[in-house]
């Protein structure tokens, strides 16, 4: 089973559309269930609740090969778009351990969670919202 917020899951099918015809990758990450405000879950349970915008760190990876957009080892999924594609992943995806991924209508009916393997994963959408984070 994989936890994803609403917001989150809506956030990402709204970039998915946005970049229409192209496809999108976006890497995203996890918030364990006990940090949530409105999640009637296990305190462990990890839920994606955050992503990592795709063009973050594009110069100084296209000119040094170095991506500071994404926190080494700090996520745990990644969505995918297939604007003309089918809802499951393909050989072309940038692959995690969880890999999400969004068709057009762009809408919940066309979104789906996988394992690297291209298995589909149960998936289930919270209303929760994740800690208010500030910039110190």
């Amino acid at each position: 089973m994989v936890y994803i917020t609403r917001g989150l899951a809506e956030t990402l099918l709204r970039l998915g559309e946005e970049r229409d015809p192209d496809s999108v990758t976006i890497r995203l990450s996890v918030t364990r269930a006990g940090d949530l405000d409105g999640a009637d879950l296990p305190p462990e349970l990890p839920v994606f609740t955050h992503f990592y915008m795709p063009e973050a760190g594009g110069s100084v990876r296209a000119v040094f090969g170095i991506d500071l957009g994404t926190p080494a080892g700090q996520t745990q999924g990644v969505f995918v778009s297939h604007p003309v594609g089918e809802l499951s992943i393909s050989e072309r995806d940038d692959l995690a351990e969880v890999v999400f991924v969004g068709v057009p209508p762009w809408d919940e009916a066309s979104f789906a969670a996988f394992d690297r393997s291209g298995d589909r994963e149960d998936l289930t959408v919270v209303d929760a919202e994740p800690p208010e984070e500030t910039v110190a």
